[in-house]
């Protein structure tokens, strides 16, 4: 189906009438809802504001009763819950200060558990960092005890997981 001159012509007058897509689609025969608005777009025809809605039509509104000031906190009994839906309790819990821990300096004066450890001796509890250039025979790995969950020893997790923000600030100062 293509845009004939009566088409357009009758699309454009459907349109100022305030008729919808889909109804002109319906009207014009051959086209789908989508071509008629996308034939409307093109030729650039204006959005038509929606006519207010008669004043007998609309519903009186409804007074709103006052909220008490305060409402008297009632223990909760712990959450209820159906299926997926639960309700929460009323009482929100107070955030309390967590003291703040002196940051923890990690340093190489630990001793490994294994002298110049091999890829065969590193377990669980061993720090997994390469030490040295894996070609040659002095080639280890750290061997130290790590953190729980992390494969390398404190000092060595600090090297590789550090945050974005100082990676980026890191590579702004080695560019200079």
């Amino acid at each position: 189906m293509s845009w004939t001159d009566e088409r357009v012509e009758l699309l454009k007058k459907l349109w100022a009438d305030g008729l919808s897509a889909s109804q002109i689609a319906a009207e014009l025969g051959g086209v789908t809802r989508n071509a008629v608005i996308g034939k409307v777009h093109r030729l650039g025809l204006s959005g038509r504001a929606k006519a207010p809605a008669p004043q007998a039509a609309q519903r009186p509104k409804k007074a709103v009763p006052a909220v008490p000031a305060a409402r008297p906190q009632r223990p909760a009994a712990g959450p209820i819950s159906i299926g997926a839906t639960a309700l929460k309790s009323e009482i929100m819990p107070v955030a309390r200060p967590q003291p703040v821990a002196a940051p923890r300096i990690f340093t190489l004066a630990d001793a490994p558990l294994v002298e110049n450890a091999s890829i065969l001796q590193l377990t669980e509890q061993t720090c997994k960092w390469p030490v040295g250039d894996p070609g040659q025979d002095s080639f280890h790995f750290c061997a130290r005890r790590s953190e729980a969950g992390i494969p390398y020893c404190g000092y060595h997790s600090r090297i590789a997981y550090q945050p974005v923000s100082d990676r980026r600030r890191d590579r702004r100062v080695g560019v200079a």
